[in-house]
């Protein structure tokens, strides 16, 4: 949790707060988390040639009550990809509520629905034979 910027006297109370039952039972994934991450989240600025391979649309989401190092990542992610759209949920916090966040997904993929081929086509590889 420090690694987030909590202080240590609310990691000391967190085992006293009722969400702490829900981030245990998913305490599990985090390496998940970090493997995926790897070294995106050290305070460096973005390698740009990491993310020359995403060709298709891609929808980059923070909450708007998110830290600041939140907001500053997911905008320089979504200034990298080329097809990428980045969207604040005002009032949301990093816990997104499922009602706040579906309309947006519900919206970002009506518009940017395509064909197999269309992707094969954007990510350089044709399913054309």
């Amino acid at each position: 949790m420090r690694q987030v910027g909590l202080p240590r006297i609310l990691i000391a109370l967190m085992r006293f707060m009722p969400a702490m039952r829900k981030a245990t039972a998913i305490a599990h994934t985090l390496p998940y988390d970090a493997a995926v991450m790897g070294d995106t989240q050290n305070g460096e600025p973005l390698p740009a040639d990491r993310w020359d391979a995403v060709k298709v649309p891609t929808l980059v989401v923070v909450g708007g009550k998110s830290p600041a190092w939140m907001h500053n990542g997911t905008r320089a992610l979504a200034d990298m990809l080329p097809a990428a759209r980045y969207h604040v949920l005002d009032g949301q916090t990093h816990a997104v509520k499922p009602k706040a966040l579906a309309p947006v997904l519900v919206d970002f993929f009506s518009e940017s629905r395509t064909t197999g081929e269309d992707l094969a086509e954007l990510s350089g590889r044709s399913s054309r034979r």
